[in-house]
């Protein structure tokens, strides 16, 4: 199915070309890609053609997996990469139904976000890959399923962890949660992130 929406529309198919070229500089098939993400070859093909729009897990999945950032894909290329990115220069982005601001500099070993999540986005979808996350709430409270264990945090609570444990992230409340996210890249082609529903 195609974005109903023109904005987001127009975000999928300015996404679509950065994908396809991307995984092909990789030297990743679309089924292995596809594969490696947790999505079927169909969606992923739908991706590259502009036809669906990316969510965020997608896109860290596909970022992971490409040995790349979040910006890159969105075809973000700032012409340095110095160390202060000052916030009125973080343009919000909007990808499966959250928002998120870049926070910090493109090409590191470590990507930070500024993340908003409403109440009822992507609270089902599971994630377990490589690599460590850290997460600052700044408003609103976070609901984070870790394991076998479910948290609940409050705006100054924070959590650092093993990604390869399963985890996912909600707002408790019907207001949303923002928070800071950091995780760290693996740049290698067959780092992977696994999407599913929860166990």
């Amino acid at each position: 199915m195609s974005p109903a929406d023109p904005a987001e529309a127009d975000a999928a198919l300015a996404v679509a070309p950065q994908l396809r070229e991307l995984r092909r500089r990789a030297s990743l098939t679309l089924e292995a890609a596809a594969r490696s993400a947790g999505l079927s070859p169909a969606h992923l093909s739908r991706l590259e053609t502009g036809q669906r729009q990316p969510s965020l897990p997608m896109l860290l999945a596909l970022a992971r997996i490409y040995g790349t950032t979040v910006s890159e894909l969105l075809g973000e290329t700032p012409a340095d990469r110095d160390a202060v990115v000052r916030a009125a220069d973080m343009e919000p982005t909007a990808a499966g139904g959250w928002t998120y601001w870049q926070a910090g500099a493109p090409a590191r070993g470590m990507q930070a976000l500024r993340l908003q999540v409403p109440y009822g986005a992507q609270g089902d979808i599971v994630r377990v890959h490589p690599g460590e996350e850290w997460l600052y709430v700044l408003t609103g409270r976070l609901r984070m399923r870790l394991g076998d264990s479910t948290h609940l945090l409050a705006p100054g609570d924070s959590a650092h962890f093993d990604s390869l444990t399963p985890h996912r992230i909600a707002a408790a409340d019907r207001s949303g949660v923002e928070l800071l996210f950091v995780h760290t890249l693996l740049q290698s082609p067959a780092t992977a992130l696994c999407l599913g529903e929860p166990t």
